[in-house]
């Protein structure tokens, strides 16, 4: 090989690589720009309400009991009796829990960047069932038990109204306070004075609005918990430990349906699921974009050296089998067009559809490369073929970008069409002889 081609291959490589300075450069300030989006999201929330979880109703029973305490006097030695009244709680779950729900998204806007948060109105019907001595050993005295139904709401911010609790017919209004049910806040009733002997049945019925951003999990702490939630948010995202066991999503929103009994699910764990997100026992759903730009800019422009390597390799077959030179400031210029391209590409989308900016910004790319391309290789056709060329590669790039499930295989097959277009287009290329004074083009 001689040491002409030798070497331009050498400038080549490193115009790459001194194209990565830029490319990089880019890439913090798309992460900078998704950053400041993230506070914005947590500063949106922190003024609203955050992500919700929901937990229960449950009842809470407030028992006294009378204990006898046997000990031994440090002084005699005798065996010592002592009666002492203590107050226990137990936390019981509904024996049916009904979950209905509307969810109404609104964006949150501050200056550039923004935020969905989510309105729910929620309805919650149930039954508790209060075993006769709450089950205990028949030894043990009772001397008299208080209830309480307790919601666990993560941030009581976002409740929207007073809601009128009706148990058994009578309405209530709730206080702050978990009432001992679990650490995480909450609303309570207090039920006052049961007979905890007999047992008793408490039907309920909890409207509910609530405000919340980004997520909403739902602890399912019935026995038998159905739940059903409907939006005309066309983007759910379902996650936590249970997945609806029907669905439908649309261009015109979702509706969901999840069934879980007390089988599947632990109840120790749903009464810590906002104290412990370790142990979250919660069916989820996210409300999101479905286009984060920041995100999708990240993940363009790590394709960025991709498209500089195949534009040089263009560049250089040209120059192979047209025996045209193409000077390293032209390599350069040509580079630092395409990386501009993705600067353009996060800076509309900040202002316009992700589409419509990836649209713009690679139309003016192409553009401008064809038209210094026609000029610099004397030659309308040479420009418009470069173009047509990189083109193509922003539109694998668009379809790389929308479907990520298929990302490897889009950019395997890309790198193999690539690889199989430069091996057949210099199969016949004498590379001994390429750049010596005497010799023959590729047969």
């Amino acid at each position: 090989m001689q040491k002409k081609l030798f070497l331009k291959l050498a400038i080549i490589a490193l115009l790459s690589l001194a194209l990565l300075v830029p490319l990089a450069m880019i890439e913090a300030q798309i992460a900078a720009r998704g950053a400041r989006q993230a506070d914005v999201m947590r500063d949106i929330a922190a003024s609203a309400a955050g992500e919700q979880t929901l937990i229960g109703p449950v009842l809470a029973v407030h028992y006294r009991e009378r204990v006898t305490v046997r000990g031994t006097d440090p002084q005699t030695g005798h065996e010592t009796v002592r009666h002492d009244v203590v107050e226990r709680v137990s936390v019981l779950p509904p024996l049916r829990l009904d979950i209905d729900g509307d969810a109404r998204v609104e964006a949150r806007s501050r200056g550039l960047y923004r935020a969905n948060l989510y309105r729910l109105a929620l309805q919650l019907r149930g039954r508790f069932e209060v075993p006769p001595r709450l089950k205990l050993a028949p030894d043990r005295e009772i001397l008299g038990a208080r209830a309480f139904l307790v919601l666990g709401v993560s941030d009581p911010r976002g409740v929207d109204d007073d809601p009128q609790v009706t148990v058994n017919g009578r309405a209530h209004r709730f206080a702050t306070g978990s009432a001992e049910a679990f650490a995480s806040p909450g609303l309570h009733v207090a039920l006052g004075e049961i007979d905890v002997l007999a047992g008793a049945a408490l039907d309920f019925s909890v409207p509910l609005a609530l405000t919340g951003s980004s997520r909403l999990a739902i602890a399912p702490a019935g026995e038998s918990s159905k739940v059903t939630l409907r939006s005309a948010w066309p983007h759910p995202s379902f996650q936590g430990r249970f997945l609806p066991i029907e669905r439908t999503v649309g261009a015109e929103g979702f509706e969901a349906r999840w069934q879980v009994s007390h089988l599947a699910r632990d109840f120790g764990r749903v009464l810590a699921s906002d104290a412990d997100p370790s142990r979250r026992e919660t069916l989820d759903v996210s409300f999101v974009e479905p286009v984060n730009v920041y995100l999708q800019g990240e993940r363009a422009v790590k394709y960025g050296v991709l498209f500089v390597v195949l534009t040089f390799a263009a560049f250089f077959l040209f120059e192979v089998l047209r025996r045209l030179p193409i000077h390293p400031l032209q390599y350069l210029l040509v580079g630092l067009a395409l990386a501009l391209f993705f600067l353009l590409l996060i800076a509309l989308s900040e202002h316009a559809p992700f589409a419509i900016a990836y649209a713009v910004s690679s139309a003016a790319s192409v553009a401008l490369i064809g038209t210094y391309l026609a000029g610099a290789l004397g030659s309308r056709a040479r420009g418009l073929s470069f173009g047509a060329g990189i083109t193509a590669l922003y539109g694998v790039l668009y379809g790389v970008l929308l479907s990520e499930d298929n990302a490897l295989l889009m950019g395997s097959l890309l790198l193999f069409a690539a690889l199989g277009a430069t091996m057949l287009a210099t199969r016949r290329v004498d590379w001994y002889q390429l750049g010596g004074a005497s010799s023959e083009e590729g047969r």
